[in-house]
Order: structure tokens, then C-alpha cells, then sequence
């Protein structure tokens, strides 16, 4: 890594950030304090991105103990296999509680915080039953983002090897034509966003017909998205008899209503724990105008601590623009929002999983349900809309149980030259 510490600009390095009282500080201080240059749409208090107090990582790892081993559950024997070729042997909370309901053909709603495993949670068992009967286009999986069906598709490829069970990716920002091959393949499992499914159910490309099991992934989130009249339809065009899965962060208004209106008595569990992880280190970073901002990050960045990071911004341009400076300066980096392509995005993810670039740029489209493991810190460098959008962007860091560290710049006005 190159430790280059210039301004995007070219001026002299400043100092590094160092914590103070009140919180990460650093580098310059301007005479007047005059304002940051961006709109200031901050509506939640800066004390609630401080956590100092955090729990030792092997603590929170080993607060939950299974009742169960994956080779304890029903499941079929190839994907046993697979499991422990995986190294899966112990499930999490929501897999140890789930599975055993799901295997029973129980509609559920699944309760839990981001990075908890709740993929496997229902593919594992929704893959033993489609293991029987085989049937083309049974299971129905929706997602919010393009990311998140991405990543659904390749766990059921690895947890399916040798199975000879297909499945089709329909997701918007890509060209269709592979998806419409892909389902004149007929496949058994249909994964995709709300809007690219209702386009291949208008272009009557896609039946819905033969779905014995529908799993809205991320429901809050799609529901936050405007999804609402998508998903709708999509369930109002499903098979009466079938089963139900819906997974959530949070149990909204929202989730009772899909509840209510699409599932037969579901099983509730609820596996959430506090708002935001107790291992995660939470601080501040206060900046006094845009360019001192962007020294603080770039000072940041290059510190040898910061191994793996996601910066969170709030436009495509200015999140773009970020990962065009820093790279100039030798911090290698890739960016993902709305106006790159699904091609562009999945290989600025695999070079970022790889570590051919240290540090990613990202919208809130990569806030939900991305799983990339060992990320070391979040930065907010833009304050987030909402709190519950803090909460799962600082997700990212601090999976599986292991410690990580989120830091949010927060502007501070008036303060004086020192």
C-alpha cells in the first residue's frame, strides 16, 4: 500500500487523524468554521454513532450455542455433503431455529440482524424438498437488489453441486436475453428483483404456476424500496397451496400485512439482537469543510489499520469521484452505485472480496445484504438518511461474530485555528 498523503488537490500532507475526547480529529482547523460545501441532512444525534464500550469479539461469537449440528437436521445427503466440504458444521441462530420448521413445510417469518446466515436458513431445506419432486420452476426467491440475488444464486450453487438442480438470475441493469434462455432451460429455482420478475411475468416469459415455495428475502428492505405493489401481484398470481418464507431485519407494519395477506399461520422466530452489534467500535469524525473532509479520509485510508474499508456516500457522482481521488494517489479502489452496470458492479465486488482493491465506494444500494467477509471498517462519509439505515451499513464490518470498527464524519461548525 502506498502511504501517500496529499489532499485529492496536491497540497502538503496533514497530520493523522487521532482520537480525542470527542472523537477522531486531525489535520487542519479552519479559521471561520464556514459550511462544508454539501447540504447538511443530518437528523440524527452524532452520539449515536459512538460506541467505545465494545464486547470482545469472542464474546459475542459465543453467545448463542446450537441445539443442533447441520448433520443433526433432515437434509438431503448430497447437501450434507457439500456442507461439510463447506466446513459448515455448526448453524447459526437463525439456521439452528428455522431449518427444522422449514423442513416441515411451515410458513415463517425469520426475525434477524444482517450477516446472520439467513440464506442458508431457507435454502438448505427448500433445496431437500425440491431434492424429491424435482419440479420445474417450484421455488420462487425475491430479493431487493441485483447484489443480494446475486449472492443467493451463487450459495445455491455451492450448497447444490452434484445435485443437477438449475437455477435462472432475473435481475434489472443486465441484458435479458440470458435470462430468456435461461428460462426456456426451465430451471427449478427462479431468483430475482421484484421489478425484472414482473417484466418477465408481462412479457409472459415467466409462469408462475408450478411455485410450491415463495421467499421474500429482505422483505423490509423491499418494502422501504417501493416494492410493495411488485410484490403484491407477483403473490396474488401464486399458487394458493404453497409454502411461505419471509426474512426481515424488522417486523414493520409491512411484515404484518404480507403476513396477514400471504401466509397460513407462519411461525414466527426472532433471533435480533441490539440495534447495532456491541462489537462494532463506533466514533466520530469531525470536519470543519469539504476539503478538510477529504484529507481526514484520504489520512485515514492510508493508515496500514484500515485493511479492508467501505465508504459510504450519498450520490453516485460523489461516491465515484471518491474512488477516482484515492486512487490517483495509490489506494487502490473500486466504487459500486445505480449508474454502473450489473457487469461493472460484480467485478468491482469480486476485486474488492479478492483484495485487489482495499477499499470500496458505495451507495446504499450495497448497504443491505451484501456478505463479504473480514471487512475491517465502515465509513460513513456521508451521514445516512435514517438510523436503520446506519445500522446495516456498519453491518458490514463485524460478521460472524468478529470485531470491527465504523466511523462517521460528522461536520463540526465554528471551531477555531489551533
Amino acid at each position: 500500500m502506498q502511504n501517500n498523503k496529499r489532499s485529492f488537490r496536491g497540497g502538503a500532507p496533514r497530520n493523522n487523524p487521532r482520537r480525542r475526547n470527542g472523537g477522531y480529529s486531525g489535520g487542519r482547523r479552519s479559521s471561520g468554521g464556514g459550511k462544508s460545501g454539501q447540504l447538511n441532512k443530518q437528523t440524527i444525534h452524532p452520539s449515536r454513532f459512538i460506541n467505545r464500550d465494545t464486547v470482545a469479539a469472542s464474546t459475542a461469537a459465543d453467545t448463542y450455542e446450537p441445539t443442533h449440528k447441520f448433520s443433526d437436521f433432515a437434509l438431503n445427503p448430497t447437501i450434507q455433503r457439500n456442507l461439510e466440504n463447506i466446513g459448515f458444521s455448526s448453524p447459526s441462530a437463525i439456521q439452528d431455529q428455522t431449518i427444522p420448521l422449514v423442513l416441515e413445510g411451515k410458513d415463517l417469518i425469520g426475525l434477524a440482524n444482517t450477516g446472520t446466515g439467513k440464506t442458508a436458513a431457507f435454502l438448505l431445506p427448500l433445496l431437500t424438498h425440491l431434492a424429491k419432486h424435482r419440479h420445474y420452476f417450484s421455488i420462487l426467491i425475491m430479493a431487493p437488489t441485483r447484489e443480494l440475488a446475486q449472492q443467493i444464486d451463487e450459495e445455491f450453487r455451492r450448497f447444490s453441486a452434484g445435485m443437477k438442480l438449475y437455477s435462472v438470475l432475473l435481475v434489472g441493469g443486465v441484458n435479458i436475453n440470458p435470462q430468456l434462455r435461461g428460462l426456456q432451460r426451465r430451471p427449478h429455482v427462479v431468483i430475482g428483483t421484484p421489478g425484472r420478475i414482473k417484466d418477465h411475468i408481462d412479457r409472459g416469459t415467466l409462469s408462475l404456476a408450478g411455485v410450491n415455495a415463495f421467499v421474500l428475502d429482505e422483505a423490509d428492505r423491499m418494502l422501504d424500496m417501493g416494492f410493495v405493489n411488485d410484490i403484491r401481484r407477483i403473490a396474488g398470481l401464486l399458487p394458493e397451496e404453497r409454502q411461505t418464507l419471509c426474512f426481515s431485519a424488522t417486523f414493520s407494519a409491512g411484515i404484518r400485512a404480507i403476513a396477514e395477506d400471504f401466509m397460513k399461520q407462519p411461525e414466527t422466530v426472532s433471533v435480533k439482537v441490539n440495534e447495532t452489534n456491541d462489537h462494532i467500535y463506533q466514533d466520530v469524525v469531525h470536519y470543519t469543510d469539504k476539503d478538510h473532509k477529504r484529507e481526514l479520509l484520504i489520512n485515514l485510508l492510508s493508515d496500514e489499520e484500515f485493511e479492508k474499508v467501505i465508504v459510504f456516500g450519498e450520490t453516485k457522482y460523489g461516491v465515484q469521484r471518491l474512488s477516482d481521488g484515492v486512487d490517483k494517489l495509490g489506494i487502490s479502489s473500486r466504487a459500486i452505485h445505480g449508474n454502473k452496470s450489473q457487469g461493472q458492479r460484480t467485478r468491482a465486488l469480486d476485486d474488492f472480496k479478492t483484495g485487489k482493491a482495499r477499499v470500496l465506494f458505495a451507495t446504499d444500494v450495497a448497504a443491505r445484504g451484501l456478505d463479504i467477509p473480514n471487512v475491517s471498517h465502515v465509513i460513513n462519509f456521508d451521514v445516512p438518511q435514517t438510523y436503520d439505515d446506519y445500522v446495516h451499513r456498519i453491518g458490514r464490518t463485524g460478521r460472524g461474530g468478529k470485531s470491527g470498527t465504523a466511523l462517521t464524519f460528522v461536520e463540526q461548525r465554528g471551531m477555531s485555528s489551533r
